[in-house]
């Protein structure tokens, strides 16, 4: 008689949130916003159509609204997430769009919003960085809740959910993850998202372990199927065996007393055995984020990314008042200690609404960073008085993105000695007491770095570029990935260099880029000498564990025999051997 029995199978994704869940699938129903007809409108209709799709977007906004109005208050720190969604509904290219489709096509309101945001997702799908290419699902988000209204469908009610599961999904709106009872909800999977998106933002502050990106996991997984969510590997996990369920029950209880003991030690200082201090910061994208850095015992902002503000905009630049609104909430929140605001890294593949001149065949050596900045003096200066308007709240460092020359800091400092400058002839209230810092992202400035170091108080390691620019790799092509390894000894060795010069010139030296957050790489950047690691919060507790388990001098020592590795998997081997029994088993030595 053959075993009819279904087979364990695993479905390979992003993982969104780290953690593990086991239990029933709870398949949340999106029928009905994909069964759209075309059809024509009549000239003497077309009017009516158009207050047809206003009207659905003003109850797409009151719905947005309520939502917003009846979050939690441990979730306040997102509701610029949804908030931002409210903006979307009237964007230009969203909204605007849509009712000049209706009456140049004559069309229904249902294909022109799906044509519109058709031609919008493969804009965002073409830019190379993921943060950036993500934000693409934010205009799905809105487009879907929209869509909905104009056809009379229910949106999902996560809310209401009264048993203990875990969600599948084609995807998961802010909004509607911004729903989910912790009591009841144990995970989720989607088959959309990625780690940058915000809904993947969201499950790590509510700490539930998400694989995203999943693309066909509606189509296999039933409901009340017993599944595996395993958010550190990225994995979903159908009909588990036996021994599967004992191994994963295992993992689970094993990361839950790990999570405790970090939890409880994560307001600890970073201090190694010997008594050496080394900050551990955290990176932000959105001004809420701050409060998981606060949480997680960060001992300040080590990179606040401010693109977001801009790419969020349905039209123009952000004007300096919103800018500095946003930077005074986060330095208000993290007072007395530092926060580092790196000032625009728009490039060719972060597209600006309505700015199409910023696109180009090779953005990432094209107009980025600084040199947009340069470029765009109007820009920069709006940016730079809004950075020295909040420095009167508390404790600010500046930093600079992709320079590659001298002249550029030169010129640098001096629009930002401007800004300072044009705010005291108006009498606002600023501060120029602030630190000044560059990228070292661009083999040019390593070499260069002792010359790169005069007029500035540190330097800041992005490994995130400089690996990919060092080693000619694009990390976004799956036929050379493998190869972007961190522990390359050409990459080592920069670090070396770059730590020497701040020493002997006596700036500061610190990372803010991936390599950073990863407990495997905490012996050697310690031994190298990094004074700060900034990373993902939810990096922070695990990060100060390590470091207080490390001897400053052993650490040192080490690295003399990491330097004589000529290869990645020499330095992983030695890295193992030296130090498996502090570092966690869950993590990667490479990429």
């Amino acid at each position: 008689m053959s075993d009819t029995s279904p087979r364990e199978t695993v479905l390979k994704g992003i993982g969104g949130s780290p953690g593990i869940c086991i239990g029933k699938a709870y398949l949340i129903d999106k029928e009905g916003v994909d069964v759209i007809k075309r059809y024509a409108i009549h000239e003497d209709n077309l009017e009516s159509e158009k207050n047809r799709f206003k009207t659905a977007v003003k109850n797409a906004k009151t719905d947005l609204h309520q939502i917003i109005e009846d979050l939690p208050d441990d979730f306040r720190e997102h509701a610029s997430i949804l908030e931002t969604h409210m903006v979307l509904l009237k964007d230009k290219m969203l909204y605007g769009s849509t009712i000049d489709t209706i009456e140049r096509e004559g069309i229904n309101a249902e294909w022109a919003l799906r044509k519109v945001v058709t031609g919008l997702k493969a804009k965002f799908r073409n830019m190379s960085d993921p943060y950036f290419r993500e934000r693409g699902e934010d205009i799905v988000h809105v487009s879907d809740r929209i869509m909905r209204k104009l056809l009379g469908a229910e949106l999902a009610n996560i809310k209401a959910i009264n048993k203990r599961v875990i969600l599948v999904a084609e995807d998961l709106s802010p909004a509607e993850t911004s729903q989910i009872q912790l009591e009841r909800i144990m995970g989720f999977v989607t088959n959309s998202g990625g780690m940058t998106s915000h809904t993947g933002i969201i499950a790590r502050t509510l700490q539930i372990p998400a694989v995203l990106g999943l693309d066909c996991a509606t189509n296999i997984v039933k409901n009340d199927d017993l599944i595996i969510v395993d958010g550190f590997a990225g994995e979903l996990i159908m009909n588990p065996t036996e021994e599967t369920l004992v191994e994963y029950t295992q993992r689970h209880e094993n990361y839950e007393v790990r999570q405790a003991e970090l939890v409880r030690g994560s307001h600890l200082p970073a201090e190694t055995t010997d008594g050496i201090s080394v900050q551990v910061m955290g990176n932000i994208e959105l001004s809420e984020e701050v409060v998981s850095v606060r949480d997680n015992g960060g001992d300040g902002i080590g990179l606040y990314r401010t693109e977001f503000q801009y790419l969020s905009r349905s039209a123009g630049f952000p004007t300096e008042y919103d800018l500095f609104d946003k930077y005074k909430d986060v330095i208000e929140v993290m007072h007395p200690k530092p926060v580092t605001i790196r000032t625009l890294d728009i490039n060719g593949d972060k597209v600006l609404s309505g700015r199409p001149d910023t696109g180009e065949l090779n953005p990432a050596l094209g107009l980025r960073g600084i040199r947009y900045c340069l470029k765009k003096t109007d820009v920069f200066k709006t940016q730079l008085r809004a950075i020295l308007r909040a420095a009167a709240y508390g404790n600010v460092r500046v930093l600079f993105p992709m320079i590659s020359s001298c002249n550029e800091v030169t010129n640098a400092v001096r629009m930002l000695d401007e800004a300072a400058e044009s705010l005291d002839r108006e009498g606002v209230k600023f501060s120029r007491n602030v630190q000044i810092g560059i990228m070292i992202e661009v083999p040019s400035v390593v070499i260069m770095a002792d010359m790169m170091a005069k007029g500035i108080d540190f330097f800041s390691i992005g490994t995130n570029d400089l690996i990919q620019y060092t080693l000619a790799i694009d990390r976004d092509n799956k036929n050379v990935a493998h190869l972007y390894h961190p522990l390359h000894p050409a990459i080592i060795r920069m670090i070396k260099h770059v730590s020497d010069v701040a020493k002997d010139k006596g700036v500061g030296v610190f990372m803010c880029g991936e390599m950073a957050g990863d407990p495997a790489h905490v012996p050697i950047l310690l031994g190298l000498g990094i004074d700060e690691l900034s990373m993902n919060p939810y990096s922070i507790p695990p990060i100060k564990r390590i470091i207080r388990s490390l001897e400053m001098s052993d650490a040192k020592a080490f690295v003399e025999y990491v330097l004589r590795q000529p290869t990645a998997s020499g330095v992983t081997d030695l890295l193992q051997d030296t130090y498996s029994d502090i570092l966690p088993d869950n993590i990667h030595y490479t990429r």
